[in-house]
C-alpha cells in the first residue's frame, strides 16, 4: 500500500499542523475505506490530533507540558541521568514517552474522518530547529 514520508522544519517547542499534507497524500491515492497510520521517526518529538481552531488550545498545551516536565537545567530535574545534549534533550524524551509516535486516521472517500476542529500536529518537545521525518502509510 502507499507509503510517503513527510520532512517537517521546527523552529522549537510547539505544535506544527500538517494536516493538509497528510490529507493531500490521502486524496492522490483515491481510496475508498483505509488507514492512514501516521508515524514520527524521532524520540524527542510526537504526534497528536488537536483542536485546530482556536491557537489558545495550542499555547496551553505547551504550557501545560513546559511546567509538567521543565528543561534538564529546571532544580527539579537535577536527578537527570541523560544530559550530554543539553538541558532540553531528557525532558524532550519524556514528553515524547507520555504522548504518541503513531496514531491512526480512518479514511473514507478520500477523506481523513477527522472531526471538524481537529487537526494532525507534530509536538516538538526541543528547543532548537529540527528536521523532523514523519511517515505516512495507507492500508485498506
Amino acid at each position: 500500500m502507499p507509503l510517503t514520508t513527510l520532512t517537517l522544519p521546527t523552529t522549537g517547542p510547539g505544535l506544527y499542523d500538517f494536516t493538509r499534507a497528510a490529507q493531500s497524500f490521502v486524496s492522490e491515492q483515491a481510496p475508498g475505506e483505509a488507514l492512514l497510520t501516521v508515524f514520527v521517526r524521532h524520540t524527542s518529538c510526537s504526534l497528536t490530533i488537536q483542536e485546530n481552531a482556536d491557537p489558545d488550545v495550542q499555547r496551553d498545551l505547551n504550557e501545560f507540558f513546559a511546567r509538567l516536565v521543565p528543561d534538564g537545567d529546571d532544580p527539579s530535574m537535577a536527578w537527570l541521568a541523560h544530559t550530554a545534549e543539553g538541558p532540553d534533550d531528557m525532558p524532550a524524551h519524556i514528553k515524547s514517552a507520555l504522548t504518541q509516535t503513531s496514531i491512526g486516521i480512518p479514511v473514507a472517500h478520500g477523506e481523513l474522518l477527522l472531526g471538524t476542529w481537529q487537526g494532525i500536529y507534530l509536538f516538538e518537545h526541543r528547543d532548537r530547529p529540527q528536521r523532523r521525518e514523519v511517515v505516512l502509510h495507507l492500508t485498506g
